[in-house]
């Protein structure tokens, strides 16, 4: 059981994958990583929002959207409308502009549960890379490549691993948390 590295990657990338889900949540604040899933359909095929125009944030809450091209205006908006966003997106035939509302507080609870349901799903994540590592472990003193005592100390590694992880998806959250609820 040498290489504990690769149960790491996993549990890294799994926190990796809530931390990208936590930016695409909007917390009252424009954040241009909330049109990350947007694509539009640019002469045929489905291209991402940044590779068609310009995104910028010019307040802290309204994002800019200036699209290489004026004809993407109506495709861009559309793109927009038919998305999770739930913003109402207005132009002056040149710039697309996404005005967010201030979030209301029974908004806001909604969204910590959410972001509470992610992170257990991330932990559970977590868990299961631990019990893989675990079995593989055990696998090993069966075929007797290691001794019960080296079995004991990669466990007792593996838990540290995700005592490690764990904790840092509670900050993640305790953190994103804090950011939604700051009015």
């Amino acid at each position: 059981m040498e290489n504990l590295n690769q149960y790491e990657e996993k549990m890294s990338k799994s926190l990796d994958t809530l931390y990208n889900d936590f930016s695409t949540i909007r917390a009252g604040r424009a954040n241009p990583h909330l049109l990350d899933k947007i694509t539009v359909d640019y002469y045929g095929s489905p291209s991402s929002l940044q590779q068609v125009a310009n995104i910028t944030v010019p307040e802290a809450r309204m994002i800019q959207i200036q699209p290489w091209e004026s004809s993407l205006i109506k495709e861009i908006e559309k793109s927009i409308m038919c998305s999770d966003l739930g913003i109402t997106p207005n132009n002056d035939g040149k710039v697309i502009r996404l005005v967010f509302p201030e979030l209301t507080e029974e908004r806001r609870k909604e969204l910590v549960k959410d972001i509470k349901k992610k992170a257990e799903g991330t932990k559970v994540a977590i868990r299961n890379i631990r019990r893989d590592a675990n079995d593989a472990v055990k696998k090993q003193v069966k075929a007797s490549e290691i001794s019960e005592d080296e079995s004991k100390q990669f466990e007792d590694k593996i838990q540290k691993l995700t005592d490690k992880y764990i904790s840092e998806v509670d900050k993640a959250v305790e953190n994103k948390s804090k950011e939604i609820m700051t009015v």
